[in-house]
């Protein structure tokens, strides 16, 4: 484990020396707004502000069985209402990041805990424009899925296997590195020191969370960032691919999968790797994602006698999109989680299959989903077992 840190601190602190190395030599004066992409106010070059916003709407359903078609649950709600804001101050290298949300799922309030509507605050300095360095509240560098947006999304909710494996959002230090070549070829180095403790954390111990990322992109990059935004609406006209490995490890971990989860009666060390592939070429897009989560005794005991454990397994997403028309598009996803033996008797493997039409009636910020798919556990997909069900979903997202 001591290897793991020495060497993901090294990997941050080479960050922070190539950027500087860089920043001798180059300046960025490029202006990280553009006028047409939210509500935008600038002074000069001494501020500038970008105010957008976005809801989700969403009306579903969750059967009793496979074989029951009865609802057993529904999903009427506004799933997401966010605010961000974002710009600099006093030089466009210097600037922010903030992200709000207010609907009862944005604050966390599902679960009945402290309302928590911060989501992003992050401070950036910007070396060049190839490195920057970060402070504050963001998505860690884990798994693609995750880390785009979820107004980029194909499906109205992301796949079960980011649910159990994602690394979220941390508090820390964070640095970004592209590496300049003399080819089409991109590598994209990324770090973070961070508490550990997930969103909006108390003071906590001494155990930290390190992560490292690296990503490729042999073909150059994707038009738009579209390495980072679900579907290929851009119909790339020349292959596109993006090839991404994270990992983390999380020391004293709190919680049964990391950053997110319930409380565990002791803490544990946790380590997660993700791998991940993105491609995309003439309005076709492919997604695939690979996870492994590990801890060392990962069952906790508490006085009661009931006990929690680390999820600890592996888990798999893979997804694949048509545009059939410039603004219609079909996908579809497999995604499952298997536990390790070592948590067999307490947590179920359990896969899911969906369909998904999607139809963008100005991209991705105004947009209509209607969802279908089948969710099976412990690998038996027959429609009598009462562990199954089908469900539905339909979503409205508007935003600028």
């Amino acid at each position: 484990m001591i290897k793991s840190r020495v060497i993901l601190s090294f990997l941050f602190c080479f960050l922070a020396f190539a950027g500087v190395a860089q920043a001798q030599n180059e300046s960025d004066e490029r202006s990280l707004l553009e006028v047409q992409k939210g509500v935008s106010f600038t002074k000069d070059s001494l501020f500038s502000l970008n105010l957008r916003f976005r809801l989700q709407n969403r009306v579903g359903f969750r059967t009793a069985s496979g074989e029951d078609l009865g609802f057993e649950q529904t999903d009427f709600r506004i799933r997401r209402l966010r605010m961000r804001l974002d710009g600099f101050v006093l030089s466009p290298r210097f600037q922010y990041y903030i992200q709000l949300g207010f609907s009862k799922s944005d604050m966390d309030l599902d679960g009945g805990e402290v309302a928590q509507p911060i989501r992003d605050a992050i401070l950036y300095y910007h070396f060049s424009p190839n490195f920057y360095v970060g402070m504050g509240q963001a998505k860690l560098p884990g798994n693609r899925e995750r880390v785009i947006s979820s107004g980029n999304l194909q499906f109205a909710e992301r796949s079960i296997a980011n649910s159990f494996f994602t690394l979220d959002r941390d508090f820390g230090l964070f640095a970004y590195y592209t590496v300049p070549t003399q080819n089409k070829v991109v590598y994209q180095l990324k770090a973070a020191i961070t508490s550990g403790e997930g969103r909006n954390p108390s003071v906590g111990d001494r155990g930290l969370s390190y992560t490292g990322r690296i990503e490729v992109l042999p073909f150059g990059k994707f038009a738009n960032g579209g390495d980072y935004s679900q579907g290929d609406l851009e119909f790339e006209t020349r292959l596109k691919l993006s090839i991404g490995a994270s990992y983390n490890f999380n020391e004293s971990g709190a919680r049964a999968r990391g950053q997110l989860g319930p409380e565990l009666f002791e803490k544990r060390d946790q380590q997660v790797f993700i791998a991940d592939v993105m491609a995309k070429y003439r309005g076709w897009a492919l997604l695939g994602e690979y996870f492994s989560r590990d801890a060392p005794n990962p069952i906790t005991q508490g006085t009661s006698g009931i006990p929690q454990a680390v999820w600890v397994g592996t888990g798999e997403n893979l997804q694949i999109s048509k545009l059939i028309t410039k603004k219609s598009e079909l996908t579809f996803r497999f995604s499952q989680v298997i536990p390790k033996q070592a948590i067999r008797a307490l947590e179920m493997q359990r896969e899911e299959t969906t369909l998904g039409y999607t139809r963008y009636v100005g991209g991705h910020r105004v947009k209509l989903q209607a969802n279908m798919g089948y969710s099976w556990a412990n690998g038996s997909p027959q429609l009598s077992q009462t562990t199954n069900y089908w469900f539905g979903l339909f979503q409205v997202e508007f935003g600028i």
